[in-house]
Formats: structure tokens, sequence, C-alpha cells
């Protein structure tokens, strides 16, 4: 092989930072544990934007969603828009897609056309013989549901046929939808030998192998849909853990009487967020997160489960490397693309909340020979760094566009940190839910667009995030000294495309 390194990121979608065994003794990630303990962990990584297509559109051009205009969900990500697989593309690298993409809304309209919407998903002729280059991946082997969703189809639902499961629409929601759609929950019916995870596995290997084959490096993005909901799962991971043995975060009384107003709504049974819309499409989280205790229980057995059996998914992935000989020279990357509630400040799922189990993520990085293994760093890491760093450890030149960090130094323990804080942007209306968070090694503060209102938490003193600070007179001066770095912060994320080589 080159001695150029192989570039595998693997992702999950809505992964809890503390979903790892090596961390957590109530989850089994024998996996992910693994690449904890051959090479490094970082305990403080951020993604960048807490909701899918953004986090995902910043993970492949190493842009802001400010920058690259995929703002929220249900908007494209433009396709002129430079990524790093066209970087690593032009440099000789095979560059894949495995899995969940998410760049593009379910719905396609005249300038901004999208192949991720129905009816076409479920055309399989059209995905027969669509393979790419999209997005800088010269080859695309993708699928867009979460769970039994009706999304289901492109090359997975191939993949399904060409394993025999001719009938695997039945496994899925309907499209259109019916009104009898019966929810699943809990054990799904579909064999664990054909589920996604399954096939993105497989796939992902397959890709692995071509390359080899050529000797040529690749840069390939393993991205698995759990364990984002809904909570369904084949047996045995549906019944792997037992609901009465979960321990769900708890609502503190008292912690939202200083929080803007949309956190108190979640606590009401039919809360009235009708001020907060303007476009006439939802606000994820905006509703009553109430849920009996039972059934948080009984989500979080199962959330668990979704990721043990991803994780028994990853494990093939690292048998692969290390089959083809191969696990020396490629460097590892596990992360999610945001977090996820389960109790926590009595919310679920995610929404405009940013705290740190949405905001936080999982990171391991696995690089034989130059990350060190076994250790755990507090440095700062951000989702989008992975383009620069990916490109660094390449020995590519990273484009002035690119607003990450090269965090190479750091991954090798050979610097203490590249960044001082982190910017969390969300915007999921176009002015009445905009805000934006800064978090550095100490303190996290979060301020909304138009309003007086904002967020100030001491994670050293608060790491629970119970008492926010914002408006707190003895915090005045911390306040002042945290808003001079956000400020800062946000002057030194402009990118140079183009460097000044004249005078005038």
């Amino acid at each position: 092989m080159s001695k150029r390194p192989n570039i595998l990121l693997i992702t999950s979608d809505q992964q809890h930072w503390n979903t790892l065994g090596c961390i957590n003794p109530r989850i089994k990630t024998p996996a992910l544990d693994r690449l904890a303990r051959e090479g490094t962990r970082f305990d403080r990584a951020y993604c960048n934007n807490p909701v899918c297509s953004p986090s995902r559109s910043t993970i492949i051009t190493g842009l802001y969603p400010s920058w690259h205009h995929c703002w929220t969900i249900g908007v494209k990500l433009p396709e002129d828009v430079p990524t790093v697989g066209e970087v690593f593309s032009k440099n000789g690298y095979d560059t894949t897609l495995i899995g969940k993409a998410h760049f593009q809304p379910l719905v396609s309209k005249p300038g901004s056309e999208s192949i991720e919407s129905q009816p076409l998903m479920r055309d399989l002729d059209f995905w027969r013989k669509f393979h790419g280059p999209w997005y800088g991946f010269d080859h695309v082997e993708t699928a867009r549901m979460h769970g039994d969703e009706s999304h289901a189809g492109q090359h997975y639902a191939i993949w399904m046929e060409e394993q025999g499961l001719k009938n695997w629409r039945d496994y899925f929601w309907p499209w259109p939808h019916t009104k009898d759609m019966k929810r699943r929950y809990g054990a799904w019916d579909l064999p664990q030998e054909l589920h996604y995870s399954t096939w993105t596995a497989e796939r992902t290997l397959a890709n692995i192998e071509r390359s080899a084959k050529a000797d040529k490096p690749f840069f390939l993005w393993s991205s698995f849909h759990d364990p984002h909901p809904p909570y369904v799962v084949p047996e045995p991971w549906a019944s792997m853990y037992r609901p009465e043995d979960m321990q769900p975060g708890t609502f503190t009384p008292g912690e939202f009487e200083n929080m803007p107003p949309h956190f108190r709504k979640t606590q009401e049974p039919h809360p009235d967020f009708s001020m907060y819309q303007e476009s006439g499409f939802a606000n994820h989280g905006f509703n009553s997160h109430l849920v009996d205790a039972a059934r948080m229980r009984q989500n979080m057995a199962i959330y668990y489960g979704m990721t043990s059996f991803m994780d028994q998914q990853i494990g093939r992935l690292l048998e692969g490397l290390d089959r083809l000989g191969i696990a020396e020279n490629t460097v590892v990357v596990f992360s999610t693309d945001h977090g996820h509630f389960l109790g926590q400040h009595g919310l679920t799922a995610k929404g405009a909340f940013h705290y740190e189990d949405l905001l936080r993520v999982p990171f391991l990085v696995r690089w034989p020979k130059h990350v060190p293994a076994g250790r755990t760093s507090s440095a700062l890491q951000a989702l989008i760094d992975l383009p620069s760093t990916f490109l660094a450890a390449s020995g590519i030149e990273v484009p002035g566009l690119m607003q990450g960090v090269n965090q190479l130094d750091v991954w090798r323990g050979e610097k203490p940190e590249a960044r001082d804080g982190v910017v969390v942007e969300f915007r999921h209306q176009p002015t009445k839910v905009h805000l934006r968070t800064f978090i550095d090694q100490r303190y996290k503060m979060t301020l909304y667009r138009d309003q007086p209102y904002g967020e100030l938490f001491d994670l050293q003193e608060d790491p629970g995030e119970v008492h926010n600070r914002f408006d707190d007179p003895a915090f005045a001066g911390i306040k002042a000294q945290v808003m001079q770095r956000f400020l800062n912060a946000e002057i030194r994320r402009e990118p140079t495309r183009m460097p000044r080589i004249a005078v005038a």
C-alpha cells in the first residue's frame, strides 16, 4: 500500500457522548472500547450544529452552516460548495460514502433539486445507475431513513433485494403514508442480517477491499444510521438491556426559572410554541417533553441496544483492516453528528437546547505509531476540524476556505491544544429560532437573535448545567470576559479563501 495513510471516518447518528462502554459500565461497546484502548479518546469534542444536515455538511466541507448554507434540515447543501472529498480525489485518493448522507431535503423543487426525496428514493432503477460523483465522493452507496421510516430505498433497498428480501417494503412505513399505519416500537421483525447497520458495514468492507486491491489510498466515510429514533431494532439487541437497569437523566425542579422561555414550555402538557413559528415548518423539540418514566427507561434500553448492534458492525470494520494488513496505515476516527437527550433536563431527542448532552459528542482517534494509545485528552475538538486534520495527516495542503483548525499535533500528543473555544450554530427558523453558543474549557455562553436573554454556565463548578448565570450580578465580570472571547472567536473563524498576493 501507498505510504499515504487511508482515512476511515466512522459516524453514528444522534449518539450521546456517554454511550461508550469504556466510560459507562451500563452499555457494551467492545469495538469502540478497542478504538479507545488503541488510540486516544477526546472527552471535550463538540458538533458545530446539533442538527443532522448542517452538521453532516460541516463534516464534508470544513465550513460552518452559515458559510456552507445548509443552515437546517429541509435545506439543501448547495452542490457548488467545495468539499474535502474533492481535494482528496484530486490528490489520488478513492473517495467513498457508505450509509446515511442527508445533504438534501425530502422535497425536490426547481432551484433546490434533491435526489434524497420521495418518490425518487424508492425508484431503484435510478439508484442502480447512480453511484456518484456526489459532494466530492466518487463512489456513493446511501440510504436516508431512520429505523423503519418510509424513506427506506436507494442502495440499501437494492441490497435487500439482492439478499432475497423482495418484500422489504413490508418492514418499513408505507409511502405515501396511510391512516392505518402502525408505528413499530422495540423489537423489529426485520432480521439483523438484513438491517441497515449490517449493510453499512458490509458495503464499507467491500469498498475498503476495492481500494486495497487497486493499491490506492482511500478516504471513506462509513455513516451508520443508529441510534437515532424511532426506537426500533432487531433481536437480540431489542432485549439486550433491561429497562429497569436504565438510569435516564432527570429534571431538577426550578432549573428552568432563569432559562429562556422555550425551555419552560417543554414541561407543559400542551405548550404553545406559535410565537416561534414563521416559516410554516416545525421546530424540532418545540413540543411537550413530558415522557412517562417507564417509557423513558424503555426508550433508553432500545437506544442502548441500537448502539451495541452498531458497535458489533464497527467491530467487523476493524477486523477487516487487520485482515487486509492496512490497520497501521489507516487513520480511524469515530464520532457522531450530534448528541441526544434521554431525560436530561427533562428533555428528549433534540432541539434548541444547547446542553452538553446535545452538543458534546463521542470522539475516538486511532492511528498506530502516530496517535498515543490508551490516552484520554481534554483538548477541545470540533467536527469542523475533521477535514483540515485529515488533509494534514495525508500531507495535503489545507484549502484556505476551510474554517476548521488542524488538530494533527494534538492528536499525536505533541501539542496540548489547537483551539481555545468552540462555536456552535443553530438556526431552525429564518429569525425566530436562531442562536449561537461559545464553549471554552470552563464556560459556555449562548446568545439568541434579537433577544435580551441568554445562557452562561460554569462547566467546572456546575457540570450538570443547572444554574444559568447569564443575569447573575456576581458573574458580570466573567460574563464580560466570556463575551469578549465569544466575539473574538466569531472574528477568528472568518476564512481566507484567496491569499493576498499584491499591494493592491
